[in-house]
């Protein structure tokens, strides 16, 4: 019985992976990034769909196999449980894409250039609004929008 906990929870640790723009991967630090300024036209929600790597379905058809084949005698139990292992894959694929569902956000931009991209993010800590001005941090392929920093001008040398 230790075996279906086992791999269910490894489904479960799968599923916490994340898009956040406030959450930097280990191998992105003390990276380099390339910075561009930009305007804000618009955001709007989105859903990220969820993965469906067949970790859920394994972790959910071993589970339900287990829990069916100590049902009734030795024929009824091999019956539910293949009937089991069924069910439980189907419900261990649809725990995993929805477990893994993340709440984001399309940010359309314009460059300095006069560009237009966007960009799709998990929804993070700041609430970006249409005029804000921000900055598209590109490391390693991945690009992230954040609220520019206010610049401060430098007092003249005397």
């Amino acid at each position: 019985m230790k075996k279906p906990l086992l791999v269910l929870s490894l489904a479960v640790l799968a599923a916490c992976s994340t898009t956040s723009p406030d959450v930097i991967q280990k191998g992105d630090a003390q990276r380099l990034s390339q910075v561009q300024d930009a305007t804000v036209l618009s955001v709007r929600p989105v859903v990220v769909e969820g993965n469906q790597s067949g970790v859920g379905a394994v972790a959910g058809g071993v589970a339900g196999g287990v829990a069916g084949s100590t049902v009734g005698g030795h024929r009824e139990g091999a019956v539910v449980g293949v009937l089991g292992a069924v069910a439980g894959a189907v419900v261990g694929n649809a725990v995993e894409r929805f477990g893994t569902r993340e709440q984001a956000v399309e940010i359309l931009i314009q460059l300095r250039n006069g560009e237009r991209r966007a960009i799709v993010q998990a929804k993070g800590n700041e609430n970006l609004v249409a005029g804000d001005p921000v900055v598209l941090v590109t490391t390693g392929g991945k690009t992230r929008v954040t609220r520019a920093p206010a610049v401060v001008q430098a007092a003249p040398r005397s």
